[in-house]
């Protein structure tokens, strides 16, 4: 081998590296890379499929599509926060509320006591109403961050955008929420309202929960239903009693604030909701902050009524969600009711304005 060129021993070693690649073609060589591959491609599949299972982001493809002015509620938040199983379908709610003839535009602003909301309403004499316009925003109330500065132009923001919609000056209303009025600064807020020559109404939460039958209720369920408003500050459970309309107040979903046991709100939420006739536990008509977030998840298109899934079916996904729920189940199963419709359009204060001339 010394004696040979640089040229000679290169041409043996490719003779000698042709017959080894030959030789391993001969031996079945590709089959076995093709199955070595093959595992490869396996086993970074599996690993895939593991890693998508344990929480890694999301594929694309996934967005949130929202279209109503309900769906911007600041008190709700900006979107869904809670997840919910499907555990089948849910059964249809075909109602369909009257339309108001020849009606007038009338305005409300609510005070509650986790943010300003306005509603633009057009009612006829029949006091058979539509919403037209709804606004959402945040006072921080509960938070004590709203100054008076802040008050006054968030207010004078929701009047001027009632104005230009072609609400008249004296069609528009203010009302504070029986929860917000337990808050500290309310009555701060109370005295900007009226620096701006606006009368506020205060209501008790009989009151509300009156308004809110008013609003929710339709006629045709005045028998055999009855209406939950799950708020931040208090819940209202109400029910038509022959001529009159029944009302109790209990916790509202926020009561985790107050270190008060989920056992102990179901316990007293159940008792109140056992006060319900048996006859109109049939149907539940609910509104409110949380009744929103459940009900955001199961929508179908912009239909106005929303039947939930069973408490059981939600997972609460912060401390808020996690109340409401055990409201919501402490009702349900001390009534036994198996259909609660959300009203995407119905609001106490709605209910306030059903009541003036």
């Amino acid at each position: 081998m010394q004696r040979l060129t640089t040229a000679g021993r290169l041409l043996i070693t490719a003779i000698v590296l042709a017959a080894l690649y030959f030789g391993f073609k001969a031996l079945g060589g590709n089959e076995w890379l093709q199955n070595m591959r093959g595992k490869q491609a396996t086993e970074q599949a599996g690993t895939s499929t593991e890693t998508a299972d344990n929480g890694s982001p999301s594929l694309p493809g996934n967005d949130e599509a929202t279209s109503t002015a309900t769906d911007e509620a600041s008190d709700n938040g900006s979107g869904s926060s809670s997840s919910a199983s499907d555990s089948g379908p849910r059964p249809a709610f075909s109602y369909t509320a009257p339309e108001p003839v020849n009606g007038k535009l009338k305005g409300v602003v609510e005070l509650g006591a986790s943010g300003f909301n306005s509603f633009i309403v057009r009612i006829d004499d029949q006091k058979r109403w539509k919403l037209e316009k709804a606004d959402f925003g945040n006072s921080l109330v509960l938070e004590n961050m709203a100054t008076d500065q802040d008050v006054r132009e968030g207010l004078k923001k929701y009047i001027g955008n009632m104005l230009d919609y072609g609400v008249g000056g004296r069609d528009i209303q203010f009302v504070v929420s029986s929860g917000a009025i337990k808050a500290d600064n309310t009555q701060k807020i109370i005295r900007a309202l009226k620096s701006l020559n606006y009368v506020v109404n205060t209501v008790t939460p009989e009151q509300e929960g009156r308004l809110a039958l008013r609003s929710v209720l339709p006629s045709d369920f005045d028998e055999n239903a009855f209406v939950v408003d799950i708020g931040s500050g208090n819940t209202k459970i109400s029910w038509r009693n022959g001529g009159s309309v029944q009302a109790l107040e209990t916790h509202g979903s926020k009561y985790f604030q107050n270190g008060i046991d989920d056992a102990q709100v179901a316990q007293e939420v159940a008792a109140k909701a056992k006060q319900i006739p048996a006859g109109q536990r049939k149907t539940a008509f609910i509104i409110g902050g949380i009744p929103f977030e459940l009900a955001k998840q199961v929508r179908n298109g912009k239909e106005r009524y929303t039947v939930l899934k069973a408490p059981a079916d939600y997972t609460g996904e912060n401390a808020k969600q996690k109340a409401g729920l055990v409201i919501y189940k402490a009702i349900a199963d001390a009534t036994g009711c198996q259909q609660f419709v959300f009203d995407w359009d119905a609001n106490f204060t709605i209910g306030y304005l059903l009541t003036l001339k």
